[in-house]
């Protein structure tokens, strides 16, 4: 069955049940398979296509002006697109930004990621809602050869993120030290020549952001490897251990993740916040337990509700897997709830400074809601190291 066929497609979007999307090509050509995911923010989408945590997918924008403000080195979040693909609805326009350096589709391109436009991103993103996110194989060819089967069959073929651990694959090699804080006009990225407070931050695919805000927070920050033992981060003398966001099956990761994780809680008295697949990592070395989501929350504006105080927070997300409040151990209370659906959206020891949240606090893209979560970890850091 296919959709919105133009006269020449030069690119083709085929799903693992058999629905083949036509459309328009850009960016590299070639073919790759993903899980499709759907993200409904309104800015940012350089971001969320450099962002770690996207490995594995293409991503379906349901915003249509995809595009309009080109791109520009400042606002990547790795060095390179870690998204596998791109669908939208609208061709990429010609860019209207001062910050601008480079179009949308030229980035793509160099930088070897397909994408689609043209496509019914609304019916699209219904299927992922009723059916959950598919499989799917992204071609692009400029001459519109498809082989319609042999796609199909490749999505059929697609493993599928459980099970898989891919924060091996973004990860840094080796560990470095980060002092740059968030962008601030009219002089861009500052440094932070002060710090605080020394956190040791692990990288299970950390965006850039979230490492600013730390350092905006006071922090001297050292990122370390996911693969990184108890032993190589207590060898920084650390005031506070960070778990960074990341892609990919948090059972699979956290079986060299979550060994380390026991021990820093162990043997150390150090305050621990994680994010994202940092939060799915400290729930499982809590005792825990983190499932599969339909389709993920993957946007800017989500509801979420801090159940100590009654406040909602409109924050940014991206996952497809979430903790489950079910699994929680005596010890560990649920903090933080998605309005959206009533998922975990975060968790806490109740006597230790060790906590998380599902949610994205650095907002890159998106509402700054949840800053405050950055400065309560210098908190803590400080409280620790306070004469008694």
């Amino acid at each position: 069955m296919a959709h919105n066929a133009p006269s020449k497609p030069t690119a083709c979007l085929a799903l693992a049940d058999g629905t083949v999307f036509y459309g328009t090509g850009f960016g590299a050509t070639g073919q790759t398979v993903a899980e499709l995911c759907f993200n409904t923010a309104m800015t940012g989408y350089q971001e969320i296509m450099t962002d770690p945590s996207y490995a594995g997918q293409i991503v379906t924008f349901t915003f249509p002006h995809i595009g309009n403000v080109g791109v520009n080195a400042e606002d990547d979040e790795t060095a390179d697109p870690v998204a596998a693909g791109m669908v939208v609805k609208w061709d990429p326009t010609t860019p209207s930004n001062w910050r601008s350096t480079e179009t949308l589709k030229a980035w793509l391109e160099s930088r070897g990621r397909i994408a689609i436009g043209g496509i019914d991103t609304r019916r699209l993103t219904r299927a992922i809602r009723q059916q959950g996110a598919p499989h799917v194989a992204l071609a692009h060819d400029p001459e519109g050869n498809f082989d319609i089967a042999k796609l199909v069959a490749a999505a059929r073929g697609f493993a599928g993120l459980e099970g898989m651990d891919l924060a091996k694959d973004v990860t840094c090699a080796q560990s470095y030290r980060w002092d740059e804080m968030r962008w601030a006009w009219p002089d861009g990225y500052p440094r932070q020549t002060a710090p605080q407070h020394k956190v040791v931050a692990i990288d299970y695919g950390a965006k850039r952001n979230i490492l600013r805000c730390l350092a905006s927070a006071g922090c001297d920050v050292t990122v370390l490897p996911a693969s990184a033992t108890a032993e190589d981060v207590l060898a920084h003398d650390p005031d506070g251990v960070f778990l960074s966001n990341g892609p990919g099956d948090p059972a699979a990761t956290g079986a060299y993740a979550v060994p380390m994780i026991k021990q820093i809680l162990d043997d150390t008295d150090l305050p621990v916040f994680g994010i994202c697949l940092g939060h799915q990592m400290l729930a499982l070395a809590l005792g825990a337990k983190t499932v599969k989501m339909n389709h993920g929350h993957h946007g800017a504006n989500h509801p979420v509700k801090d159940v100590d105080t009654g406040k909602v927070e409109i924050t940014s997300m991206n996952h497809g897997f979430a903790v489950d409040a079910q699994t929680l151990p005596n010890g560990v209370v649920e903090t933080h709830r998605s309005l959206f659906d009533g998922s975990n959206c975060g968790i806490r020891m109740s006597d230790r400074p060790v906590w998380s949240v599902q949610h994205h606090p650095e907002a890159s893209p998106g509402p700054q809601d949840s800053f405050y979560l950055f400065e309560r970890f210098a908190d803590a850091m400080a409280h620790r190291k306070a004469p008694a």
